[in-house]
């Protein structure tokens, strides 16, 4: 409740803080956007204060320069010596205080004012005659150009150079000696001048005849704006800087020579899944627009989950991708150099033994550690002792003494686990945590840019801690938004309730996400590629529908994949009467527009799809009917009905036309695919494998994604294809024609092809 007493005190707080931010002359909005900001107030009042006690008086401009000081730096400890500066008139623009800005950034430990009053143009006077003289020059190698262009001529040109030539000149006087000087020259404006100038007429280009053409597209590349350049870690903003920052820096620069370093840190535990595709093609995408490399390096810190099956499977997607590690390594390489800096770590007191248990240290409000505070001795004896074996699993961790940024409290560093591991066998009972690991398996592989999903953004500050407090050379952490698909899962742990319950084969089966599964579906690598950069680097959390995936896959597809005919429901049709002598041959394409091709044949007997026949067609329905005719693809003939038999059960077995030359008489309103010529290979057809775009989602699917799941995602016909394909790798890529994408599946036999739908074709088969 409000008394009068409070509203008065609330009043008077609201004009003293508008009293002296108005002093600054900003705008009342200005003034009420600040207040939000009581961090900033707080700073303004007190730079206000030391203005007030040097006697300095605080006009608009020095106004205008304190509030950008105050907004633009980024640490507080730079603020002192710029603003002496402003204080004493020395800084006079904002030119000059970018300059300092910059500065500083670029020398964050330590600096000499002097260097910086030079570095932000401290006492250097650009004269009125300097400016006179420097426009006269650029006028005078313009003047042909402004005599003839008058007052349109574009003037900004001529002012950037004079700004480069006299970089501290004021912008303003600049200007008006240009608009001065071109006055002198023209004379006053004429009415002529005033004018709009008018837009060239362009001519049309003559229209040419038209042609087939196969589209194709600039590759789509991502834009890595904003990173810092390799030995200026300093300059990102949060980078923690240390007074042993720069000489490690030296060190790591005189060992990679300036070479952008990345990696892709997989845990060996799962097969990669699309939001891997992303990580992938950042890391290895950004090392290589720079000339740089990225390493491939296993996280494998955990035995009880790691298998040989994923190791292999990581690198073949990665190579799959196209994409080459300069090395492949293992956080395992380094395990006796991890132990040694945690041995370090609790010598200087930032780690200790930890008994508390597993459940004990879960969630974010952790009771401080009975032990925290145990002598130094006692934990490097009781951490041998973890090493050596004589706790039992969870009886001991070893702890850091830092507060990670979401509020956990001394994240664990060694657990231990009697598990053999993979590389190094029995050697080891004590195993390090990714929060201790990975910060420094990236220093020691002297990573300049540790690319990251944003749930890792709760770790950057004890990856800076970590790496500063053992005097490691500092990688920069960036963070960006993690790629999820809606009508699926891909969760490790989920799939395998997926194979176990007998819904999907296996990891790659073609209905999930998997890597390994989108290339069983036949989705090629550059669409995955493409697709990921087109979504750019950002850090929002995007959950994208399939559908965005499945463009990008038509588009490489449309001018990749061999055409063939194919049925997936056959119908047998028999030609009775034709107007070409059967066989009947002509040559098509195998991709329109691209060479080479193939031959099509026609005989006495073909099958059609059974959706391409009705008994009767309606007003909607273009295809062949009894009372419709329809053409047949490639060899330009119209079928008409003659006759419909039926089998026993009243379905249609067998339909008879008559074939004509089509003609500007007998234009059907639809093509279909047929075959003549074919073998009978296994087509699998599917679709979503959930019925919600969030099958984990508790509010979408209250039973659980197990029960979202959609029992239709799998189809399998017996169809009719070109015999002329034969036996095809496993990978191959075709369009069957009005259908959709497919690919060679690996189930297949010397005695039948098996394909996978990979996507539908854009438009739809029932208007074709």
């Amino acid at each position: 409740m409000f008394t009068f007493r409070s509203l008065v005190t609330n009043a008077i707080s609201t004009i003293r803080r508008m009293s002296y931010l108005s002093r600054l002359g900003l705008s009342e909005a200005k003034i009420k956007d600040t207040e939000k900001n009581a961090g900033l107030c707080a700073t303004l009042k007190r730079m206000l204060e030391e203005a007030d006690e040097r006697g300095v008086g605080v006009d608009k401009n020095t106004g205008t320069l304190i509030y950008n000081l105050a907004t633009k730096v980024k640490k507080q400890e730079h603020i002192p010596a710029i603003y002496n500066l402003v204080l004493e008139r020395k800084i006079l623009n904002d030119m000059q205080l970018v300059a300092a800005l910059e500065f500083v950034k670029a020398n964050p430990v330590k600096f000499e004012v002097p260097a910086l009053e030079d570095a932000c143009g401290v006492g250097v006077v650009v004269t009125p005659q300097q400016i006179r003289e420097a426009v006269l020059e650029k006028i005078e190698k313009n003047l042909g150009q402004i005599k003839t262009q008058r007052y349109r001529f574009n003037s900004g040109p001529i002012m950037g150079m004079i700004r480069k030539e006299l970089k501290w000149s004021d912008g303003k006087l600049v200007k008006q000696e240009i608009d001065s000087q071109i006055a002198s020259i023209l004379g006053a404006k004429t009415a002529e001048d005033s004018k709009p100038a008018q837009k060239k007429k362009q001519k049309k280009p003559e229209k040419k005849p038209a042609t087939v053409e196969v589209k194709t597209e600039e590759p789509v590349e991502l834009s890595f704006a904003g990173f810092h350049k390799p030995g200026q870690n300093y300059t990102t903003e949060g980078y923690v800087v240390t007074d042993n920052t720069m000489r490690l820096m030296k060190e790591h620069l005189e060992r990679t020579g300036g070479q952008v370093r990345t990696r892709f840190p997989p845990e060996p535990n799962g097969i990669l899944h699309i939001g891997h595709a992303k990580a992938i093609n950042i890391n290895f995408g950004f090392a290589k627009k720079h000339d740089g490399v990225c390493y491939l390096r296993y996280d494998d810190t955990n035995p009880e989950k790691e298998e040989e099956k994923f190791f292999t499977s990581i690198l073949d997607m990665v190579t799959w991708l196209g994409y080459t590690p300069f090395k492949v390594t293992h956080s395992s390489d380094n395990f006796q150099r991890l132990y040694d800096l945690a041995v370090e770590l609790i010598k200087s007191g930032d780690a200790y033994v930890c008994h508390q248990t597993a459940d004990e240290m879960k969630g974010f409000e952790v009771k401080e550690s009975p032990w925290r505070n145990r002598p130094i001795e006692e934990s490097l004896l009781l951490f041998e002792d973890m090493k050596n074996g004589k706790f039992d699993e969870g009886a001991a961790t070893l702890r850091m003494k830092c507060v990670l940024e979401e509020g956990k409290l001394d994240p664990v560093a060694y657990r231990i686990k009697f598990v053999p591991h993979h590389r190094t066998g029995n050697s080891w009972c004590v195993y390090p945590t990714y929060d201790y690991t990975h910060c420094l398996c990236d220093s020691f592989e002297d990573i300049t840019h540790s690319l990251c999903t944003k749930e890792f953004q709760s770790r950057r500050s004890s990856y800076y801690w970590l790496c500063n407090v053992l005097e490691q050379y500092c990688p920069v952490q960036w963070e960006y938004g993690r790629l999820n698909i809606g009508y699926t899962i891909m969760s490790k742990r989920k799939i395998s309730k997926l194979i176990a319950e007998g819904i999907v084969a296996d990891f790659d089966d073609p209905r999930l996400f998997t890597l390994t599964a989108l290339r069983r579906r036949g989705f090629p690598p550059q669409a995955i590629n493409t697709f990921v950069k087109k979504l750019g680097l950002t850090g929002a959390l995007t959950q994208l529908d399939p559908l965005m995936l499945e463009s990008c896959v038509r588009d490489e597809l449309n001018v990749t994949a061999g055409r063939v005919m194919a049925v997936l429901e056959p119908l047998k049709v028999t030609v009775v009467s034709c107007d070409e002598k059967l066989p009947y041959s002509v040559n098509v394409a195998n991709i329109p527009g691209q060479e080479p091709s193939h031959q099509v044949c026609i005989n006495s007997t073909l099958f059609i799809d059974r959706s391409d026949f009705r008994i009767t067609a309606d007003k909607d329905y273009r295809r062949l009917s009894t009372d419709q005719t329809v053409g047949l693809k490639h060899v330009g003939m119209v079928a008409t009905v003659t006759k419909v038999e039926h089998s026993a059960d009243g379905e249609v077995s067998e339909v008879q036309v008559k074939l004509a030359k089509l003609s500007d008489t007998n234009k059907p309103k639809a093509f279909i695919q047929w075959v003549s010529d074919y073998q009978v290979a296994e087509v699998r057809e599917y679709s979503r494998l959930f019925n919600h775009r969030c099958p984990e989602d508790p509010e979408e699917v209250p039973g659980g994604f197990l029960t979202d799941v959609n029992t239709d995602s799998l189809k399998i016909y017996a169809a009719y294809v070109e015999s002329r394909i034969g036996r095809p790798p496993v990978y191959t890529n075709f369009q069957f024609e009005r259908i959709g994408y497919y690919t060679v599946d690996e189930d297949s036999t010397s005695g039948t092809v098996v394909f996978n739908n990979t996507v539908s074709l854009r438009e739809d088969s029932g208007k074709s």
